[in-house]
Formats: structure tokens, sequence, C-alpha cells
């Protein structure tokens, strides 16, 4: 998808969450996002304090590729399932709690 791609949907659900009010989702929303920026931030902390690096290359879902060699189709219904559990998490706290 590229950086325009993934600014523009991070961007426009950014916008619906604070029209909604229910900004407090959003790291549970972006938990894939978030686990990916993640991941390279502990990998670069960690190898210029330590040396070592904490995955075999960064972001996340290289380190998939590598380590247990898992294929992109794979890794991309790995972390969509994910992603689609973590919005159904959010759509019933929203629906049911707000």
């Amino acid at each position: 998808m590229g950086d325009t791609g993934s600014l523009a949907i991070g961007g426009s659900l950014s916008f619906l969450a604070v029209i909604e009010k229910v900004e407090i989702l959003i790291p549970l929303l972006f938990f894939i996002y978030f686990a990916e920026q993640l991941s390279v931030i502990l990998q670069v902390a960690s190898f210029k304090s330590r040396g070592k690096r904490i995955f075999r290359m960064t972001p996340i879902h290289y380190h998939y590729g590598l380590k247990y060699g898992w294929g992109e189709t794979t890794i991309v219904t790995a972390f969509g399932f994910v992603s689609w559990i973590c919005t159904f998490i959010c759509f019933a706290y929203w629906k049911f709690v707000l």
C-alpha cells in the first residue's frame, strides 16, 4: 500500500474516531499499526543500547517470515484476523458500553 495509502487510512479512521468521540478505542482499533511501530522502536532502542537485536528484522511482519517461515499470505491472514478481532471488540464496547 505504501505510505500514502496507509497514512490516508489511518488519518481517516482517526478522524472518524474523534467525530464519534471514541478516542479511547484508538489503541485497540489500531493494534496492528501500534505493534508494527513498537517493534521498530524496541529494535532500534535495543540495538543502540545493548548492541543486540530483539527481532531478526523489523517491522514485525518480516520477523515472522524469517523466523517461522510464514509466507506473505499467512502473515496477511493472521494480521487481518487480529485486526478483525480488535475491531469487533471495539464495536462491542462502543455499542454496549458507551
